[in-house]
């Protein structure tokens, strides 16, 4: 079994690394992909591509998708076959649906925005990468994202997701019980709309990979054999 571990939007293999180290060290085959989120003539397809170039010759494939990821999973398994899913703090796409369309096709700003004023934040401050993505991550880890993470192109938000039906394979949502900028509530409504699946919780915001590796990769190797 291989784990394909997917970034999100201005992601990059680099989120991963403390998963991938986490699941190796328990004995799992484990590859933070690195997508091309900030090239400008890279959409959806390029992106598929670049996760199917990581992956190789391996088999018996559980894809890990992150955020934005999440669109890039039925392009993939349409190409390399996958033995299953797992979505964290996911984008859960629509057939046809572009990245750009889903946070109005989901609700996610009134719902981001009612989270906020719930938590006695102001809705109409400017967006703080800190405050939504890196409130719960350590600070050292804080640091090296801000420096060196990638700015995401825009190329793919306007890219349709071309699928036809979610795959027809065991699928499990994840949601980060404190995650500021998909609320766990929002999580939970879009997937039981779109996927008919009840998401698991564990502790963390939305890049819970970086802040809480250990119990991410305990929530993972809890699928194993179900």
């Amino acid at each position: 079994m291989t784990y394909v571990l997917i970034p999100g939007a201005g992601g990059d293999a680099w989120y991963w690394h403390a998963v991938e180290r986490e699941l190796g060290r328990r004995g799992h085959d484990a590859i933070s992909v690195e997508v091309p989120t900030d090239d400008e003539e890279a959409g959806l397809a390029e992106y598929a591509a670049a996760v199917i170039a990581a992956i190789g010759d391996r088999s018996d494939l559980v894809l890990v998708a992150q955020s934005m990821g999440a669109f890039l999973v039925p392009l993939v398994h349409e190409r390399r076959a996958a033995e299953s899913i797992i979505l964290v703090n996911a984008m859960i796409p629509l057939p046809g649906e572009t990245p750009g369309a889903w946070w109005e096709h989901t609700g996610q700003p009134s719902a981001q925005r009612e989270n906020d004023l719930h938590d006695g934040r102001s809705p109409d401050a400017e967006f703080d990468m800190e405050t939504y993505f890196f409130h719960d991550v350590p600070e050292d880890l804080t640091k090296y994202g801000l420096g060196n993470g990638k700015q995401q192109a825009d190329r793919p938000f306007g890219d349709p997701c071309q699928f036809s039906a979610w795959p027809d394979l065991p699928t499990r949502v994840i949601s980060g019980r404190d995650d500021r900028f998909f609320p766990l509530e929002f999580q939970q409504r879009v997937a039981r709309e779109r996927l008919g699946i009840e998401p698991d919780v564990v502790p963390g915001g939305h890049l819970v990979a970086l802040s809480h590796p250990v119990e991410l990769v305990d929530q993972i190797e809890s699928y194993r054999g179900s």
